[in-house]
This record gives structure tokens, C-alpha cells and sequence, in this order.
């Protein structure tokens, strides 16, 4: 039951802690490699991330960072940290900057993992927990080293589920590993599925079909099954003064407001293929040296023609919030134009963003507003956790990635 809950990934739901959307000065949250185009956080040992955001109140505050070992499920590994870091787990950031040249006033901050006083040791999930000078927590993010003991080969394909062929893909891939460190893989190795690097739709628990020497074959064609959804929209406002063809039209007021065209659902239209970056987005001007500190913020203006959905909430989702549901992001019915409407403010860039439903249940659908299509490209990732008999953490042995490819 709990294996069918986590398929299904229409049904999810969202819970709400005590993090950043409480804190509405605090924006643009990043936690990346140096590469513009790399949105992954699940990167080899070692690997350097940087995690940045904006304070809007400009003011400087003191805060800190704080490192902790996760399980596979991102529970609490509650191991000692000097068992994971040589160092400190946590540590005031040091390297902030006040915007320049912009409507909105900001501090900038970014701090890099791992740094002089940091150094992680150990593969695994790790949760990075922004404090203020409270030791309050600000708001958390997720990421993951991986060794590079396992070779682990995925593959995508439509799925062969006869209801829901033409909406959902299945992730298919084996497991190569060394027999002299695992013994018993079936009670050892854990892994979970990821639908692009978004965490909230993630399938555990999955065993393996088949074992082969030093090979574990997970060939399923019923599971794990993600529902395939639609290529994300998007809107660039790099020149914060113009119209573009997602931009309608901006006003000038206390700051800039960028009217994006209204959208229509395209559950019932056919699949049109159009690159995205599956949800995340690119702070970016082009009007500026130095995106971090001179890009400005602007309000941003949302509108979807939904008529139809009648007894549910509308969000516009996306990285920019990680994937999560807000006051901010929730749409309101305007009864003169019979659209959901919300406003956002956001920084220059680019951005990917759709819109979910959510009922009174608690429950999510992506796929509502959107529809789903087997066409529609994703990236996905298997990680591949071990745990030895007698160790109390799990490591990461390997990752794998696959897309789909139907234009073949």
C-alpha cells in the first residue's frame, strides 16, 4: 500500500513546516553546481555546492548554516557529525552583498559546501538548514553525495499499463556492484527513483526482479510508473522593461510588474514538444555585470483561464519555491475575466513554472490542468544507497540517469 501511494504521484501531498515561506523577505534560493545549466544537487563526493539566497529586508543579519545526515528517506540519520565531517556541521555565513543599482533593496548571501571549515567525508543525503541569529530554521534544502562503486544503467520507456500508456513512462535499470564489499544485497542496497531532481515525487522501496552475478535487474513494466506530465511553461524577463512573447506587457510602479499572456489548460490539447528546464530556473539580466547583486526583482503576474476546475485550489508551481504550496503561489478567481489570477515577486531570469490543483483533502494532482503525455521529456535518476551489516548510515554507491527519447 505504501509502494502504490508513492506511484501514483498524482496523489501527493505537501506539507507545510516552519521554513522560508513563513519568512517573506527571504527569496531566491539556489543550491547548485558552478554550471547555469546543472540543476541537479546529487553530484559526485567532493563536488562543490553552492547555496545562495536574497534577504529583501537588506539589512545584514547574522546567519548560519548547518549540515545533517539524512537516511535514504531523509529522516534523520542521527549519527555524530565528526563521523561525517572534518570540521564543523555548523557555521556562520560569511559572504553576503548588498544589491546595486536596483528598485528592490537586498542582501545577497552564498556560502560554498565544502569549504575550510566544512569538509564532508562521507556519501548520503544531507539536509542543509539555513538559522537565524535565533538558531531558528530559515529554510532547508536536500543534497546528495554519491561514490562511484556501483555502475548503474537506466533506461525509459511508455509504459505497458494499458489505462494509462499514453500518460506515464517507467524507469527500468540494473545495478552493477562489487561482490567482495556486498554480501547480502537484497537486505544491504535501498534505492529511489527521481523524476527530475524533484524529491516530493520520489519512489522508495522498490526490490529487485532478478539477481545475476554481482548484477541486480530491475525490469519492472508496471513500476515504478511516474506519471509523464507536460513540458513546463516559461517566461524570461532578463530585460526587465520589455515585453516579450510570454510577456504582455510591463508597468513601472514602485517596482517593475511583468504581465505574463494568460493561459489556457491543455489537458484535452494535443502534446506540442518544447524545451524546458524541467521547472527550475536561471537568474540572469542582461542589463547588468553582475546577476547575484544587480539583477532586480520584479512583480510577476499569473493568469490561467480555468473555468472548469471548480472545488479545488490553484498553484503555480515550480523550483522557484521548491515545488511547494504557499499564500504566495495559491491563485485567486477573478470574477471579471473568469481567470485565477496570483502575483509573485521574483528576480530577473529565467523561469519554468506550471500550475497544480489541490482538493480539500490535502491531495495534489499535477496533472489536472496540465494533462499528461508519454511524450513529454524528463530526466530521471536512481540512487543507490548500501548500508553494511553493522554500520549505522547508509553511503551512496552509484547513480544512474535516463531520459526519454520518443522522436527516435
Amino acid at each position: 500500500m505504501i509502494l502504490k501511494k508513492k506511484i501514483f504521484l498524482t496523489l501527493f501531498c505537501i506539507t507545510f513546516g516552519v521554513f522560508l515561506y513563513a519568512q517573506g523577505n527571504i527569496k531566491s534560493i539556489q543550491l547548485k553546481t558552478s554550471k547555469p545549466t546543472n540543476f541537479s544537487t546529487i553530484v559526485p563526493l567532493g563536488q562543490v555546492l553552492q547555496l545562495s539566497f536574497d534577504d529583501l529586508q537588506a539589512d545584514q543579519k547574522e546567519y548560519s548554516y548547518k549540515i545533517e545526515h539524512m537516511n535514504a528517506d531523509w529522516t534523520p540519520s542521527n549519527i555524530p557529525s565528526n563521523i561525517y565531517i572534518i570540521g564543523f556541521n555548523q557555521n556562520r555565513i560569511l559572504r553576503y552583498e548588498n544589491s546595486f543599482n536596483t528598485f528592490q533593496n537586498y542582501t545577497h548571501y552564498s556560502v560554498q559546501i565544502p569549504n575550510s571549515n566544512t569538509q564532508i567525508t562521507k556519501s548520503g543525503n544531507y539536509l542543509i538548514s539555513v538559522l537565524n541569529e535565533y538558531e531558528e530554521v530559515i529554510f532547508t534544502r536536500k543534497f546528495t553525495y554519491y561514490e562511484s562503486n556501483a555502475l548503474v544503467g537506466v533506461s525509459v520507456i511508455r509504459s505497458s499499463n494499458t489505462s494509462q500508456g499514453n500518460q506515464q513512462q517507467t524507469v527500468q535499470f540494473t545495478i552493477n556492484y562489487n561482490g567482495n564489499e556486498i554480501r547480502n544485497p537484497s537486505q544491504e542496497i535501498e534505492t529511489v527513483v527521481i523524476q527530475n531532481n524533484n524529491w516530493k515525487t520520489a519512489i522508495y522501496d522498490l526490490k529487485p526482479q532478478f539477481y545475476r552475478n554481482n548484477q541486480l535487474v530491475y525490469k519492472y513494466f508496471n513500476k515504478p510508473n511516474f506519471w509523464s506530465g507536460n513540458e513546463y511553461l516559461n517566461f524570461d524577463n532578463k530585460q526587465i522593461r520589455n515585453s516579450t512573447i510570454q510577456i504582455a506587457r510591463v508597468e513601472k510602479k514602485d517596482i517593475y510588474h511583468s504581465y505574463l499572456y494568460p493561459q489556457q489548460a491543455r489537458k484535452d490539447r494535443p502534446y506540442t514538444y518544447f524545451p524546458d528546464i524541467n521547472g527550475h530556473f536561471i537568474i540572469r539580466t542582461i542589463e547588468a555585470n553582475k546577476a547575484q547583486t544587480e539583477a532586480d526583482y520584479a512583480m510577476v503576474h499569473f493568469s490561467l483561464d480555468s473555468r472548469l476546475i471548480n472545488n479545488k485550489e490553484i498553484y503555480v508551481y515550480g523550483a522557484f519555491n521548491d515545488f511547494s504550496l504557499t499564500t504566495e503561489n495559491k491563485m485567486k478567481f477573478n470574477t471579471n475575466n473568469s481567470r485565477h489570477e496570483t502575483a509573485i515577486l521574483l528576480k530577473q531570469g529565467f523561469y519554468n513554472y506550471t500550475f497544480v490543483t489541490k482538493d480539500k483533502s490535502g491531495i495534489v494532482n499535477p496533472i489536472e490542468i496540465n494533462g499528461s503525455f508519454d511524450e513529454t521529456e524528463n530526466e530521471y535518476s536512481v540512487v543507490v544507497y548500501y548500508q553494511a551489516f553493522g554500520e549505522n548510515y547508509q553511503r551512496v554507491l552509484g547513480l544512474g540517469t535516463g531520459f526519454i527519447n520518443v522522436r527516435q
